[in-house]
């Protein structure tokens, strides 16, 4: 059962939506104008707010922004008599989830209905969905982009279509992956996960499709690979466009043919994996170069999700950082904390090309190193990023006891940084900060960095 607020000046409208809310199991309230209904929802809370557009007094545009103000994550529903593109549109820039027409279809209100709800997470699939991904975070947000997105996990996942996860770094490509196999039919089998960036181009064709004892030098026994180990399940081929040309011709084999072979081995082993592939490079720009297999593209691209960067969805930065703040404070036994609104505004604006990742490191560190129960805006300023602050810097590194303390400390937390942006890929972030790959790996050696989770 979820709670519904219906706030419309016409008595029939709110009779006849609450009587189609009741029937179906649902806790309704009704507001007659919108300082009413700003009203109920402080105090009532819904799940779902059905808001008029033409109202006396206070416009539903007016009312939508102001709820969305002291909320974030509210979820409403615009109706109107008089819907016009324009309105829609102004409608979906303040926040609402979707805009109705008068007269309301009743199919039409419920699947809305439904699918809010399952934004929020209140029906079993997304309830499925939230509770089973193997993840320190969820899939967060209200904006259009990331409902997109779910609507579309929805849709892919219960068929067995290829799927392409594009998006930049630390957009949360893995989850989607997770997401889709846990709504799966085959989500008591298993999920395998491939890096294809992080295993040697030497050594892919081993990991992908296993290999015979005395094949190379080092295989001493025979070993199955990811292929069949997903048998049965998922596989998800992340950074598939890191991946050799020759990995790429057998991997467009076993989707074709669903075979694979062994390295060394003759014998023809079947196999039925659904393969979730993912990758933040342009694969269309490496068809061009020669770099990726038209082909293989084309078998893998069967149902595209992109994901879009933290900056275009920055709406959802307040609902992100209380969600990060929850799981933090509850994992270390914090009391809880808050941030003050300033504080928000002011991460909000940050560029965050480290994205989601970035944004759940940042919340972490501000609520180990800043004092208080409230998160300031001065506190953000000291030990954020620094990007959008210039010469802020973090206080850990102020209170170095030594200029030598400081130059390492700074360059520790410059390389963890660019390892993170560049999702732990030491050979990408080796070329982005124009360092070469060997004294990469020795500075990480130096400072015992270890990706996070």
């Amino acid at each position: 059962m979820a709670r519904l607020l219906v706030v419309d000046d016409e008595s029939g409208i709110r009779s006849a939506l609450a009587q189609v809310f009741e029937y179906e199991g649902h806790e309704v309230e009704q507001a007659e104008d919108g300082h009413q209904g700003i009203q109920l929802a402080e105090r009532f809370r819904p799940d779902v707010i059905f808001l008029d557009v033409k109202m006396p007094g206070l416009d539903g545009l007016d009312v939508l922004a102001r709820l969305r103000e002291k909320d974030p994550s509210t979820l409403v529903v615009m109706i109107s008599g008089h819907g016009t593109i324009d309105t829609a549109v102004e409608a979906t820039r303040k926040g609402a989830y979707d805009f109705l027409e008068k007269p309301l279809d009743t199919d039409r209100l419920l699947v809305t209905l439904r699918r809010a709800l399952e934004l929020r997470g209140l029906t079993q699939s997304m309830a499925d969905l939230r509770s089973q991904i193997e993840s320190r975070y969820e899939i967060v947000g209200t904006s259009y982009a990331i409902r997109q997105v779910l609507e579309r996990i929805e849709k892919v996942a219960p068929t067995d279509a290829r799927v392409l996860i594009t998006g930049e770094n630390g957009t949360g490509k893995e989850l989607v992956a997770r997401a889709i196999h846990r709504l799966s039919a085959r989500k008591e089998e298993p999920f395998v996960e491939v890096n294809c960036a992080a295993i040697p181009s030497e050594l892919i064709e081993s990991a992908l499709f296993g290999h015979i004892k005395g094949s190379f030098t080092g295989a001493v026994a025979d070993r199955a690979g990811k292929f069949e180990q997903a048998d049965g399940g998922t596989l998800f081929l992340d950074e598939i466009g890191d991946m050799s040309r020759d990995a790429q011709a057998k991997v467009l084999r076993a989707l074709e043919q669903g075979v694979v072979t062994r390295v060394g081995g003759s014998q023809a082993i079947e196999v039925d994996v659904r393969v979730i592939a993912a990758t933040n490079k342009d694969l269309a720009q490496q068809i061009d170069g020669g770099d990726f297999r038209e082909d293989l593209y084309y078998r893998l691209n069967v149902v595209p999700v992109h994901l879009p960067p933290l900056r275009e969805r920055r709406e959802d930065i307040p609902m992100l950082i209380q969600h990060f703040t929850d799981i933090m404070t509850q994992r270390e036994g914090m009391s809880p904390r808050s941030f003050e609104t300033a504080a928000i505004d002011k991460l909000r604006a940050l560029s965050w090309p480290g994205n989601i990742r970035e944004l759940r490191n940042t919340v972490e560190r501000l609520l180990i190193l800043a004092g208080g129960e409230t998160v300031r805006v001065e506190d953000v300023d000291l030990l954020a990023t620094g990007r959008s602050a210039p010469g802020a810097i973090g206080g850990e590194l102020l209170s170095s006891d030594s200029f030598s303390d400081f130059k390492d400390g700074a360059e520790r937390a410059y390389i963890q940084q660019k390892l993170r942006e560049n999702d732990w890929n030491v050979a990408e972030t080796a070329r982005r900060i124009d360092m070469p790959r060997s004294n990469l790996y020795k500075k990480i050696e130096k400072y015992g960095l270890v990706r996070e989770g």
